[in-house]
């Protein structure tokens, strides 16, 4: 298959993906949809932005289209976040204009009357994080019985997030006989039960190295003390062109920095799971858009961060465990464009890169910090401050008691 053109879509798809700029499917498209048209189970593993959400979206219309009218519920798509199941929504709508066939958003944090609606008015899809569609089971408010293809999108992220009984409870309801698309980075032993017990003969698709970023991806690696992390952040910014998305450990840690780039004029917002729906839907249009250059996110939210054209992603502080590190990575260098991705990281966190490199066999580049970047913001972002130093013999121990044992206090002369 070289062109979407040679596949064997309905009309109106075919319209559909010539006036959104689809021509030419990436790899993972090529060897997905026909197998996915032909009725087989899949089990997909491709790295970050190769396309997988299309993969799985056309062949799925199509076969809704070959049964017109398609009933209600005809299929689900289950994902780890919100941001994800409505840029799923999205970009499903975009495919489906025009074919009468429509998607319901099932996803904590909006509106529950507004989802219950579009779900009793007929959608024949559902595109649901696990939480909010289990929930609807419980209350009896959702069937799941006319399902005929389920797809589980980034199913290691959401077994990481502690959805394996919820999703276990779902499938229960789910008709044996369907279809289920599998797509997951990496798999590991909860992974692989979920694929054996719940699929049937599966073609596997394989496109490229999942334990490893892109090629297309400039790893580099700065060595800089916290107090300065700010300062060469700045100074990346004021020197590069592009969208920056830069990763905070901590949802306080996001919103600060966030505040702190604002305030030295860079276009920022943050996201993270303590925002609400609506904050988050902002910031995230807002960066697609351009009107924030900078978005900050934490490691779950940003799972919903699809976003092309990235420049550059910013470990501003480092992922918790070495795998985020490629799901972080890989929102740069989409589609085939080049992208570079920053990691910062203090001389006392050295071992953890080491772990890194270690673990996903790769290589960070290191790279000098700016010269005068000291001078340029000193740790108190205005003045250097001169560290204060009591004389040794104004220092003395004394020894306290209390009722559980003695300790030590270090007090004043």
């Amino acid at each position: 298959m070289n062109t979407f053109s040679d596949l064997p879509l309905s009309s109106v798809l075919q319209t559909n993906l010539a006036r959104n700029g689809f021509v030419q499917p990436t790899p993972v498209q090529a060897l997905a949809i026909p197998q996915q048209l032909a009725g087989h189970d899949l089990v997909i593993t491709a790295q970050t932005g190769t396309g997988k959400t299309l993969a799985f979206l056309l062949p799925l219309l199509e076969r809704l289209l070959q049964h017109t009218p398609s009933p209600a519920g005809r299929a689900l798509i289950l994902s780890p976040t919100r941001e994800l199941a409505i840029q799923i929504s999205e970009c499903f709508s975009q495919l489906a204009d025009g074919t009468g066939l429509r998607a319901a958003v099932v996803v904590g944090g909006l509106n529950e009357q507004t989802q219950l609606q579009a779900v009793r008015k007929g959608a024949q899809v559902l595109v649901a994080t696990p939480g909010r569609l289990a929930d609807f089971l419980d209350r009896k408010l959702v069937k799941l019985g006319a399902v005929h293809t389920l797809v589980l999108d980034e199913a290691d992220r959401m077994l990481d997030m502690g959805f394996l009984p919820t999703i276990r409870k779902i499938l229960a309801e789910l008709p044996v006989g369907r279809q289920t698309v599998f797509c997951s980075a990496t798999i590991e032993s909860s992974v692989a039960h979920l694929i054996n017990v719940h699929l049937r003969n599966p073609v596997r698709i394989a496109i490229g190295s999942t334990t490893k970023p892109a090629e297309q991806i400039d790893l580099h690696h700065y060595e800089v003390e916290q107090d300065h992390k700010l300062g060469l952040l700045e100074n990346m910014l004021r020197k590069d062109g592009g969208s920056f998305l830069v990763f905070a450990r901590t949802k306080h840690g996001a919103d600060r920095l966030a505040k702190k780039l604002v305030r030295s004029g860079s276009k920022a917002a943050a996201i993270h799971g303590d925002r609400t729906q609506n904050q988050r839907n902002l910031a995230l249009r807002g960066f697609q858009e351009g009107s924030y250059r900078v978005l900050v996110a934490t490691d779950v939210a940003a799972r919903g961060v699809h976003v092309e054209g990235i420049a550059h992603v910013v470990n501003y502080d480092l992922p918790q465990v070495p795998e985020d590190f490629i799901h972080r990575v890989g929102r740069t260098g989409r589609a085939g464009l080049r992208g570079t991705a920053s990691t910062f990281s203090t001389r006392s966190e050295r071992g953890e890169i080491r772990k890194i490199e270690r673990m996903l066999d790769l290589q960070l580049t290191s790279r000098p910090l700016p010269s005068g970047l000291e001078r340029e913001l000193p740790p108190s972002g205005g003045r250097t401050p001169i560290p204060f130093r009591e004389p040794h013999s104004k220092i003395r121990q004394t020894r306290s008691f209390s009722p559980k044992g003695q300790t030590w206090r270090r007090k004043r002369a």
